[in-house]
């Protein structure tokens, strides 16, 4: 837990691989997840590095478990994940693998095309036995109803122009939509000469294709005349309809019939035992499939990770650079020493120096992982920076709390977040697809934290589901005022609102145990109560948040080397913030703490004298809270005024003094610091990655001769101007937190005035109320759900996001980093 507050101390490690071990170190280094390996031939095509032919296999390789993977995903059969952890196969398996597959590929793909041919056939036979079986009658055909057909040319009698012309027949099936067109361009293009017979299949035929049913429609035509044969078969053809020889004979045709329902039944045989042996041929492809995917991803990763590692001048071994974290070196020597002993020779880990900024490693666990990601969606921190997300895991529940305080609604997001929380461990809650559950379920501990703090904040307001609740009793007793005010029954009558002076003895008993009084839910200024509360609490929160953020600086500048910037950044930067909004957070509670109920009503206004601070003048109406405030307002803000020089040119000055001072130092002993330099250069400083404005002006070694001063100023006037403005329009930004709160509770009490109260005067009767109070719940429900817990929930989310990356993590976080990404073959999980 130690790493959540500053990213681990990570090295820049060099390994020494046997060429005969490199695999096998490789592969383990995977399977143990330790290193990030660094491209050593970036400058190297990636079709010109040495193992690319094996990357090649491999991708051939998944192409055919693609084509396998969707053969028995369409013969509806699951691949489960293999048990256990598989590890890369060797390379001489590779060839194994390859023929075992190629081989299975090519066995599915002829049983799968053995398949499809059986069933065209059958589906052929089965056409044509339709078409002979339809009952269609050569010499009494259906034919049009259009009386225009009845006036066709029929042939004449023996002896006339038609005596050589002979009745053919056409007979095929044609797919329903079609067979209507078909039918009316075969009139128009033969003019009559011909009668056509269409009928519907009683039974739906399989399609070869898709396994679907499909109707289909038979035909017979009549016709005279070879031309008009020729354009019945053009036609025909265009339609893609089935054409089978149709017999004039009835005996003839019914013989045909049976053959062909002899044929069918040994055809049906021959396609039952295919499909048998397909059945047979999946479920290899289904046994083998899932082991050989995870082998060969991995034998990919690791030639792919090969491929970035450099060959020694000797061609004995491969050099590798990676980044490690310090804790994890002697389990990776350990490792690459177990990988390498069956080669006879050990690889090597070396740590070198670099000049680069190194990665940053945050190891999370379940319940850190969601504050994290929030963290890191604003940026990776740099390297050994300050991690703001273990105060996060305080902090954004409780800010956004603040914005959605409900007893009730809190409650809700709670239960349904320890739901998830409880149920984590099951599968088929790990393995949904739905992408909104998902997001859910990835911050289930956010969601139970946020839940519980607003189930906490709710109490201070006391709200539940916008109503109160008397868990102590009221601080104010209206018996009291009733009996010595000497309220009479016509007084009452004339002042429906009456008021309660807490100066009459026994009116006022005493502050609330905790949270706010139930009374003030019964007060017509109640609304305006709670923007006094609500609006105060909003700036002491904010104002205490940005000053925690300007305190952790301080434990960057000290661990980074930097001790001018304390007494140059971090001292005025406080005094600006606490000299200002400090002092109103001061006055505030001074307020609260000095000022009783008995003389709230002639109370100073501390508007009034936060303006007059800056105006340096004071208001004679508005009496001052203490002796000698104005002397003190006065050299706040001369002191805060003070601050901004210093912050201006405070760092860039120093920096110029200390530049010019290693300058004549290093004129003055050159050999002696060359020296220092490579003794040191092990252990490289970790002020190198600390300073964003040190780097303005210089890169690496060249800082001196590259220094300029023009730079640093600029960069320093920028975070000035940002600092000092966003003191003021930051904490008026925490004023959020007042509106939010206020939003929250209104519509609640809107939802329930419009909803609930209606539905509790609906009637008298307890059956008819009891009735009546079903869907008018139901509604009250789902309205809550939608409203108040889903768009109000992601509303306060989102403006608690906004405070923690802009108002809260800008004064210390800079977030420029990049994560540290180690090889490995671990599958990550939420």
């Amino acid at each position: 837990m130690g790493s959540m507050f500053r990213s681990e101390e990570v090295a820049l490690v060099q390994l020494f691989l046997p060429t005969a071990a490199a695999y096998t170190c490789v592969s383990q280094l995977g399977e143990l997840g330790l290193v990030e390996f660094r491209d050593l031939n970036a400058s190297v095509s990636a079709f010109q590095r040495r193992f690319v032919v094996d990357v090649r296999r491999c991708e051939e390789l998944e192409k055919t478990f693609t084509f396998l993977q969707g053969e028995v995903q369409r013969a509806g059969l699951a691949l489960t994940p293999p048990e256990g952890v598989l590890p890369a196969p060797p390379p001489r398996d590779l060839l194994r693998i390859q023929e075992e597959t190629d081989r299975l590929a090519q066995e599915l793909r002829d049983v799968r095309g053995n398949q499809q041919t059986l069933r065209a056939q059958l589906h052929k036979l089965q056409l044509h036995a339709a078409v002979l079986g339809q009952g269609h009658s050569p010499q009494g055909a259906a034919t049009y109803t259009d009386e225009s057909l009845e006036r066709s040319p029929l042939p004449q009698s023996l002896g006339g122009p038609h005596q050589d012309l002979r009745v053919n027949f056409v007979a095929g099936a044609v797919e329903p939509h079609k067979a209507a067109a078909l039918e009316r361009l075969l009139w128009r293009a033969c003019r009559g000469f011909l009668i056509a017979s269409f009928r519907e299949v009683e039974q739906p035929l399989e399609d070869p294709m898709t396994g679907e049913p499909v109707t289909w429609m038979t035909f017979v035509i009549s016709y005279w005349g070879e031309q008009i044969g020729q354009k019945i078969c053009k036609i025909t053809d265009c339609f893609h309809c089935h054409v089978f020889p149709f017999l004039e004979q009835d005996d003839a045709r019914y013989g045909a019939l049976q053959q062909l329902q002899q044929q069918s039944l040994e055809l049906q045989e021959v396609l039952g035992e295919t499909e048998l042996f397909l059945s047979q041929v999946l479920g290899r492809a289904q046994r083998l499939l899932p082991p050989w995917q995870v082998q060969i991803r991995k034998m990919k990763a690791v030639y792919l990770a090969l491929n970035q590692c450099s060959v020694s001048a000797t061609h004995k071994c491969l050099i590798a650079e990676a980044w490690c974290a310090t804790c994890d070196l002697s389990t990776l020597q350990q490792a690459l020493q177990e990988s390498s002993s069956e080669a006879g020779v050990s690889a090597v880990v070396h740590r070198i120096p670099c000049q680069d900024m190194p990665p940053t490693l945050i190891r999370t666990t379940r319940f850190t992982a969601s504050f994290q990601g929030i963290v890191d969606a604003y940026g990776v921190g740099r390297y050994q920076e300050v991690n703001p997300a273990p105060y996060t895991i305080i902090t954004f529940p409780f800010l956004f709390a603040v914005m959605f305080g409900d007893v009730g609604h809190g409650l809700l997001m709670f239960l349904f977040a320890l739901a998830m929380v409880l149920a984590e461990d099951r599968p088929a809650v790990k393995m949904a697809q739905n992408e909104i559950w998902r997001t859910f379920f990835g911050g289930r501990y956010l969601l139970l934290l946020m839940g519980l703090f607003s189930v906490y904040t709710g109490f201070i307001y006391n709200e539940c589901f916008s109503r109160a609740t008397v868990i102590f009793p009221s601080g104010w007793s209206v018996a009291a005022m009733a009996n010595q005010s000497g309220w009479s029954d016509t007084f009452l009558a004339e002042h429906p609102m009456l008021a309660l002076d807490p100066n009459v003895t026994g009116v006022f008993l005493g502050p609330y145990p905790f949270g706010i009084d139930p009374v003030w839910s019964l007060a017509v200024n109640h609304l305006s109560f709670l923007n006094s509360f609500k609006m105060k609490m909003s700036v002491i929160l904010g104002v205490t948040h940005m000053a925690f953020g300007v305190v952790l600086g301080v434990f960057n500048h000290v661990h980074f080397g930097q001790p001018h910037r304390l007494l140059l950044e971090t001292l005025p930067e406080l005094v600006f913030l606490l000299g200002l909004f400090g002092y109103l957070v001061f006055l505030v509670v001074y307020k609260w703490l000095r000022v009783a109920v008995t003389s709230a009503a002639s109370a100073p206004s501390i508007l009034i004298h936060f303006i007059n601070m800056f105006l340096f003048s004071s208001s004679p109406a508005n009496r001052p809270l203490f002796p000698g405030q104005e002397v003190v307002q006065a050299t706040l803000v001369v002191l805060a005024l003070a601050m901004v020089p210093i912050l201006l040119l405070g760092t860039p000055l120093f920096l110029r003094w200390q530049h010019l001072k290693r300058k004549r130092r290093r004129v003055g002993h050159q050999p002696d610091e060359d020296k220092a330099g490579l003794l040191d250069s092990p252990d490289a400083p970790v002020a190198g990655w600390g300073s964003d404005e040190e780097k303005a002006g210089c890169s690496g070694d060249q800082e001196e001769a590259e220094f300029v001063l023009s730079e640093v100023l600029m960069h320093q006037a920028i975070h000035t101007i940002e600092f000092c403005l966003g003191c003021i329009s930051n904490t008026a930004s925490y004023l959020r937190l007042w509106a939010l709160s206020l939003a929250h509770a209104q519509l609640s009490e809107v939802l329930w005035a419009m909803v609930m109260r209606v539905g509790l005067r609906l009637g008298r009767e307890m059956g008819v109320l009891a009735v009546a109070l079903v869907p008018i719940f139901a509604a009250f429900a789902v309205l809550t759900v939608a409203i108040l817990l889903v768009m109000e929930g992601l509303s306060a989310f989102l403006h608690a996001l906004r405070l923690h990356w802009v108002e809260f993590q800008n004064k210390f976080y800079s977030g420029t980093g990049y994560k540290l990404t180690p090889f490995t073959f671990a599958v990550e999980e939420d």
